[in-house]
This record gives C-alpha cells, sequence and structure tokens, in this order.
C-alpha cells in the first residue's frame, strides 16, 4: 500500500464577508479534496499543544508524529538540520529573517516580513556580507532560501539569550517592533548585531532589495528527532520548497527530495512535486508533500489568492497523485497544519481539519472538505497521534 500524507500549509481559515460567510477552503474548486472526504472520513486535529506558539514548525512536527512537546526545541533548530550544520550541544540556532521595518527604532514597525519575498540569489549574497562583516567566534550568519535564514550563536543556549521571546516577524505585519526590541535590548551582543547588521543592508551599493533588517527568532538548541522509519514502519521521503519541513526530515532520518522550481509561493513547481513524489513510490511506501502556498498567501491577507492556492493544490497536487494511482492500493491523509486566518495574516492554534481515505475508512457523508464539515467528525487532541490513528485504520500498523 501507497500511504500519501498531503499538507497545504494554513489552508484553515475563518469565514469571511467578501466571501459571502465562507472560509477560503469553502471558497475554494476543489472537487478532489472534497470526493476524498465524502468517500473517507473527516476530523479535526489539535495539532498545536497548550501554551505553545502556533507555528509550521511546531505544527508539522506533529503532523509527522513526533509529539511538540517532548521534542520541540526552537525554529532555528529545525532548519539547521536541513542545511546539514555541524552543530554542539550548547549552540544557540536562530531563525533569521531579513525583513523590511519602517525604521529600526523605537517608534518603528514591520512593515514585510519576507523583504518583498526576496529572491535567493539576491539574499545569499546579503548574508554573506553579513558574515564578512560581523561574522566572530560567537556568531556565524548562514544563508539559506529567500528571507529564511540561520543565524548560530556560540553556547548561546547556556546564556539568557536562550530565553528571549522575539516575536516571529510575520507576526507582527504593520505592527510596532517596540516590545521585540525592548526583548533583544536584554541582549547588549545582540542589540549590537541587530544595529550593525542594520548598516550594512543600509548600504544600496549593496543591497537594492527592499530588505533593511535582520530578525533573529525562533531560537534553541540543535534538534534530536526519533528514526521515523523505526517509529512508524513506513520507508517514506518528505517534499517541500522549505528549510522547515526538510528539516524535520533530515532530523528522522526519511528522505528528503528537491524539486528545482519549488519556491513556497503561489507559483511553485507543482508538477515537479507530483513527480518527484510518484518516483519515490515506485520503491518505496510513504510521502509527505508540502505546499507552503496557502499560508504565504494568508499572510499576505488576500482571501482571493489564498482560495486560489487552494484550488491549485487540489488540481495540481491532489488530482494528478490521484490518477497516476487509481489502479493502486493508496491511502490518503490530506489537511493543513495550521490555520492562517486572512484577516489575522498569521497562525493561530484552531484544531485542523482532515480527511482519511482508504482501508477501513467509513464515508463521513459530508459534501466536501471544510473545517465546518470536519468538525462532525472525530477530534483529536493530540495531533501528534493523527498518523499513527491513520496507520491503525488503513490496516498499515
Amino acid at each position: 500500500m501507497k500511504l500519501l500524507y498531503l499538507i497545504a500549509d494554513g489552508m484553515g481559515g475563518w469565514p469571511l464577508d467578501e466571501l459571502g460567510g465562507k472560509t477560503t477552503m469553502e471558497a475554494a474548486h476543489t472537487p478532489n479534496m472534497d470526493e476524498l472526504a465524502r468517500t473517507g472520513a473527516v476530523g479535526l486535529a489539535q495539532t498545536v499543544p497548550q501554551g505553545m506558539a502556533p507555528g509550521s514548525d511546531v505544527a508539522n512536527m506533529a503532523l509527522l508524529g513526533f509529539d511538540p512537546a517532548v521534542y520541540h526545541t526552537g525554529r532555528g533548530p529545525i532548519e539547521a538540520a536541513a542545511q546539514g550544520l555541524s552543530l554542539d550541544p550548547d549552540d544557540l540556532v536562530w531563525r533569521l529573517n531579513l525583513v523590511t521595518v519602517s525604521k529600526l527604532a523605537i517608534d518603528g514597525a514591520m512593515r514585510d516580513y519576507s523583504s518583498g519575498h526576496i529572491a535567493s540569489e539576491v539574499s545569499r549574497p546579503l548574508v554573506e556580507k553579513l558574515q564578512e562583516k560581523l561574522g566572530d567566534e560567537t556568531y556565524t550568519f548562514y544563508p539559506g532560501i529567500q528571507y529564511r535564514h540561520l543565524l548560530v550563536q556560540k553556547n548561546g543556549a547556556l546564556t539568557d539569550d536562550a530565553r528571549l521571546f522575539i516575536n516571529p516577524p510575520h507576526d507582527i505585519t504593520d505592527k510596532p517592533i517596540k516590545p521585540d526590541l525592548r526583548a533583544f535590548s536584554k541582549s547588549p551582543h545582540l542589540w549590537d548585531l541587530l544595529f550593525e547588521a542594520h548598516q550594512i543592508l543600509a548600504d544600496r551599493s549593496n543591497n537594492r532589495s527592499a530588505a533593511n533588517s535582520i530578525w533573529p527568532w525562533g531560537q534553541g538548541r540543535p534538534l534530536n528527532l526519533p528514526d521515523f522509519k523505526a517509529t512508524n514502519g513506513l520507508d517514506g521521503a518528505v517534499i517541500s520548497a522549505v528549510d522547515l519541513i526538510k528539516g524535520l526530515g533530515f532530523a528522522s532520518n526519511m528522505a528528503v527530495l528537491d524539486v528545482p522550481g519549488a519556491t513556497g509561493l503561489l507559483d511553485t513547481n507543482y508538477e515537479g512535486k507530483v513527480e518527484a513524489a510518484l518516483s519515490f513510490l515506485k520503491d518505496h511506501d510513504f510521502v509527505f508533500v508540502h505546499l507552503e502556498g496557502p499560508d504565504e498567501c494568508g499572510h499576505g491577507g488576500s482571501a482571493k489568492d489564498k482560495v486560489e492556492a487552494i484550488s491549485r493544490f487540489d488540481a495540481r497536487i491532489v488530482a494528478p497523485l490521484r490518477e497516476a494511482l487509481k489502479d493502486e492500493e493508496t491511502a490518503w491523509i490530506v489537511t493543513c497544519d495550521h490555520f492562517t486566518p486572512i484577516r489575522e495574516r498569521t497562525h493561530t492554534s484552531d484544531p485542523v481539519p482532515f480527511l482519511l481515505n482508504g482501508p477501513g475508512c467509513a464515508p463521513s457523508g459530508v459534501d466536501g472538505f471544510s473545517e465546518k464539515n470536519a468538525a462532525s467528525g472525530r477530534k483529536l487532541d493530540n495531533g501528534h497521534e493523527l498518523l499513527a490513528r491513520a496507520l491503525k485504520i488503513f490496516g498499515i500498523r
């Protein structure tokens, strides 16, 4: 049996007046997910444990079957795993965004958490310049993808910096940065680094992008996860454009499949992801396919774009996979990691809708896949149990 686990990041949301009281899931054209929901089981899963921030790091860790309350150390360490960084146990790993602020001052605001979705070929030289000018025995800058980079603080886990709370920049779009500057100020070295980086990025001869500040956040010790195959009995892979998902894959000894042209945006290489999944499934039994587009559109506050992203997920990921595997014995899990409601423009901790379709699934009887319809099914209070429950239902374990 082939098991497909399909994730539309941030797909869930709340009803909107501009959509006639529908959510973006309800407004999207999703005939394939609707049919899978009608002929399978639906429900809700609480992917974000109480007291934890509703980040994609926490939620996707739960979807892969690992309890975030046990294994999560921070966003940065997961992305460091994706880059294969050699780290010491007491290193502190920060996720580092290149952002746009109105000004780096108490009365400043976060204008763009992604610096206009800066391209990797533009951001990489900037991070390399920061390393050249500011890297030392304490701080090392590592370039990543687009606006997502890393900062490693040597032995930082032994300092008070490990306990600083800095808001994820996507949570404070168009909001004041004053609370975060106060937090940064508690670390004199980090404070200096922030303002020195701001001066380097202000040099327009080297930087013609919208990036004018770094934003370290999501710090933690290096990540350690159990072996995925040993835990679940599945020989699996992850497919995603973002280092967060790749890091979870690397850390749990899964295969990590790179797809050229996968951007994490609405224009990602859908066909490439489908091809990679089908190729892997020829000789293996599990694939976790992650699409970032709905989440990015949610952060952008565009209902129209998010509806389009969900529709494309159905038409260009779910549909071709169903067609290609129609003569194979398959099982399906389709869900999102968290909500990214349009009016909030950030993540929330709502339980997420999921569908299961395969052996052992009694038809739900719902007319489509949505937040409301999923609420008619079973709710899992511990989202990290979803995969194990599905495997039991499908008769895989």
